[in-house]
């Protein structure tokens, strides 16, 4: 049996999101402190591994990163399986090459969705493979939560506090638009904690008239203004225009209520994580160095019911986590008289 330590290499792919470099620093503190192993931090996510570009990772580079926003290794949306036309996609072959050339005995991809589909594929070409699930949308499959999403939630939630003066002092409607493409996380959970009167996801079909009469409503009965958060993936009846300026434009336009529109874009995957975000990134991180070490491989490291566990990759690929329309906080909202566009 060798002696000779295990090296293991990390990238963040996809959007960025906060908790990243605390995940990199639980992974790599937890291999180098704990296991002896060596660390490489791939460059710009899966183009760092086809291009060869990579730093080592030593305690030293890895202090100091736990509140840090973004990732110091970069990243990228580069999709190494993804054919182009009269591309020969060469890519997948230079990471085999890469990967067997370093001498690595793993590699650590963190990422949301795609990422989890590319280590899949890699799983598949031969390579040891870890998943760590990050993303602010909290729609990777096979684990209750994502790193980036108590971030995002918490930023979101101060943005409708700050809406709900401006509304009031002015007796408007205030449409906020949050990030969510196919999952409604942000929306539903900020929207509950900020406040809203109207919650619009992607996974609740809406009519603008439902919206337009609850706000009529509550004029009537005398409340001044109204908050309406809106996730940026409900679908829409026509192109070029993006959901916040779509209900805001309708709600002015049917009920006569003066409206405005707030985005709040990439402010929500910006800045220092939250702590919960800290110790969830730190958690998942520890708990892939200790794959490795067991020589668990082909894994996402997952959270079920507050305890940290794993899940095949093969279970992951291509699968999201949606809102059910009947999940128990859609449920509370409902009871409390919050609508979701569909009444």
């Amino acid at each position: 049996m060798s002696d000779k330590p295990k090296r293991i290499g990390i990238l963040t792919a996809g959007g960025d999101c906060p908790g990243l470099n605390a995940a990199i620093r639980g992974v790599g503190k937890t291999a180098i402190v704990e296991h002896g192993m060596e660390v490489i931090g791939f460059t710009a996510g899966f183009s760092g591994l086809i291009n060869k570009e990579f730093v080592m990772l030593d305690e030293s580079r890895l202090s100091g990163i736990l509140t840090l926003g973004g990732t110091i290794l970069g990243t990228s949306r580069e999709k190494p399986f993804k054919m182009t036309e009269g591309d020969q996609n060469d890519k997948p072959a230079l990471i085999k090459k890469h990967y067997a050339e370093l001498g690595l005995d793993c590699l650590v991809c963190i990422g949301g969705n795609g990422t989890m589909k590319t280590a899949l594929h890699l799983q598949r070409e031969g390579l040891n493979v870890i998943g760590i699930p990050k993303t602010i949308d909290n729609d990777v499959f096979g684990t209750d939560e994502t790193f980036g999403f108590d971030s995002a939630v918490g930023i979101a939630t101060e943005a409708i506090d700050r809406l709900h003066t401006t509304a009031n002092s002015h007796q408007r409607a205030m449409v906020i638009e949050v990030m969510g493409h196919n999952a409604g996380w942000i929306a539903l959970y900020a929207g509950m904690a900020g406040g809203g009167d109207i919650i619009l996801i992607p996974e609740i079909d809406y009519t603008i008239g439902s919206v337009c009469k609850k706000i009529e409503k509550r004029f009537e009965k005398k409340k001044p203004y109204s908050i309406v958060v809106v996730a940026e993936g409900i679908k829409l009846p026509k192109k070029n225009v993006t959901a916040g300026q779509f209900i805001a434009e309708n709600i002015q336009l049917f009920t006569g209520i003066e409206t405005r529109e707030t985005r709040l874009g990439y402010i929500q995957r910006g800045g220092s994580p939250s702590p919960m975000d800290r110790i969830l990134a730190t958690r998942y991180g520890a708990g892939a160095a200790e794959l490795i070490a067991q020589g668990e491989f082909g894994k996402m490291i997952a959270l079920k019911g507050g305890e940290l566990t794993s899940i095949p990759l093969e279970e992951v690929g291509g699968k999201l986590r949606l809102v059910a329309p009947d999940h128990n906080l859609v449920i509370k909202a409902r009871n409390l008289g919050i609508s979701f566009g569909d009444d």
